[in-house]
This record gives C-alpha cells, structure tokens and sequence, in this order.
C-alpha cells in the first residue's frame, strides 16, 4: 500500500516536472520573441493621416454668378468650380481691343508718313528736322501700341479669371460660396484635397536612433480596427516639431526644463488604398516602424 502511494508520488513529481520544463521553454521562447520585437520596432501614437489642400481663391474682385459643386464632391483638374459675373471684365476687354485697334491705325498711319517722308528727304522737299519729327512720332506710336497690346493681355487675363477651376483631381471640402455673393481677391471660397495619401508621425527623439528612410512600416488605423496597412518610412523631417511651430521656445532665455522633443516622420503608402476604406485628413493611426528591415544609416 506505502509503496504504492510511493509511486504515485513520484509519477505525479515526474510529470509536474516535465511540464514544468515544457511551459519555461515556452515562456522562455515567447520572452525572446517579444524582446526582439521590442527592440527591433518603434511605434508612436502621435500619428495621423496627411495630404495635399489647396485652398481656392479668386483672382479677381466681383459677384459669384454661378457655383456648380457642392462639398465632398469629387472633381477633375480643369472642372469648373463657380465663375464671377465678367460683364465688367469683358467691358474692360472690349475697351483695351478697341483701344489697341487705334493705337495701331495712329502706328500704321506713322510708319506710312515714315516712308513717304523717306522719299522726300532724298530729294530735298523736307528738312532732316520733319523727318526725325517723324521718326519720332512713328517710334511713339509703336510704344503706344505694346502698351496697349499689354493692357489688351491684362484685361483678358482678368476676364480668363472669373472662371474659377480645380488646379488638380481631388474632393471639394469647405464650400463657403454662394451665387450672389460679393468676394474679394484671394478670399477663401473652398478648398480641394488631393488624392494622395500619407502619415506624419510624430516620433519621440529618442525613438529616432535606428529610423531612417526604406524602412517598412506596419499601420493601424484606429478608424478601422483589424484592418492592417503596409508603409515604408519616405523622410524625416529637419526640425522638431516645436522649432516650426507659431512660437518656438527660445532656451537661451529664463529657467530651462528639459523636454523629449518629437520628430515628425513622414511615411508612405505601399500600393494602392481600398477606397472601401478611405483614409480622412486628420484620422488617428498607430504605425510600426520594424527596425531590421534595413541596415541602419
């Protein structure tokens, strides 16, 4: 019966041990793993989605005859946003052609005098002094005439501006126009966001050890949970966040406290985007950077 009890003893000693020595080894194992992957990748929660916005202003002063977008609206380069009522600029235009018209008759009939004075003075019907009158009037109306030809230009390239057009495909975002209203030069009307798409994130300085551009990047967006991202780092920028900002801290003056400043990174895209998931300006993501995927610079 003691011996026995003996043995099963030692059967269950024996096999705790075995598991035991099982479960180290994995734990070992899965230690190692997370080590490496700690210190083969950085990551940053100070991340977000970027693009190009150009923000669309007139050119020119006057009333908004027509708008034909609304917001989020998607469009092509060259598509037709809204226009300015051009009656006035096409006054102005009419007036510098019909202006330009004269200023070349008055030029025409100069360069006619010219010639004709031409023969005279070869003969001795006219002094030198009317010709070089002439020549002189002929030179002030070809003046004249570049002048004139140069506000012709100007007047249409004022008219060419009551047609406001996108510079580039992307979505219209902050339409603040409407028919009727009176805008002045370089006012806002709207806005359009580009296609592209990238991340600036925001790297601690001491994360920025083994980054540099190639390496791959891993992004999770927090709008899409689950979804996963593939990147690579494109650029880092030369400056810390704070030395571009509105104030920059000036550290040569007062007390001075030491604070980890944040690089910001630019990372790029691989291949193209689900448009089932379309990637908004300003959206929260947490990328990856996976240190050994390059050599380090």
């Amino acid at each position: 019966m003691v011996s026995r009890i003996f043995s099963k003893v030692y059967e269950f000693h024996r096999r705790f041990w075995k598991i035991a020595s099982v479960l180290t080894i994995a734990a070992a194992v899965v230690l190692a793993f997370v080590l490496h992957y700690v210190f083969t990748h950085e990551s940053c929660d100070d991340a977000f989605i970027e693009g190009d916005v150009t923000v669309i202003s007139p050119r020119v002063s006057g009333y908004i005859e027509k708008v034909y977008v609304n917001d989020n609206q998607p469009v092509k380069a060259g598509d037709l946003l809204c226009n300015i009522d051009p009656r006035d600029y096409k006054a102005a235009f009419d007036l510098a052609k019909a202006d330009l018209q004269a200023k070349q008759d008055d030029a025409d009939q100069a360069k006619q005098d010219v010639a004709r004075y031409t023969k005279l003075l070869a003969t001795k019907d006219i002094s030198q002094r009317q010709f070089d009158m002439a020549m002189l009037r002929w030179n002030t109306d070809k003046a004249k005439v570049d002048a004139a030809r140069a506000r012709l230009e100007q007047a249409e390239l004022e008219l060419s501006y009551t047609k406001i057009t996108s510079p580039a495909d992307g979505t219209v975002t902050k339409k603040s126009v409407e028919p009727g209203m009176s805008v002045q030069q370089g006012q806002a009307l709207m806005a359009v966001v580009f296609p592209d798409r990238w991340v600036v994130a925001n790297l601690k300085e001491t994360q920025m050890t083994h980054v540099h551009p190639g390496l791959k990047v891993v992004i999770h967006v927090d709008a899409y949970p689950g979804a996963v991202f593939h990147g690579h780092v494109d650029s880092i920028q030369q400056g810390t966040g704070s030395k571009f900002s509105l104030l920059p801290a000036e550290n040569a003056t007062g007390n001075y406290i030491k604070v980890v400043q944040r690089v910001p990174v630019k990372i790029i895209f691989d291949g193209p985007l689900d448009p089932k998931r379309p990637l908004v300006l300003g959206m929260s993501v947490v990328p990856v950077i996976d240190l050994s995927s390059g050599k380090t610079k």
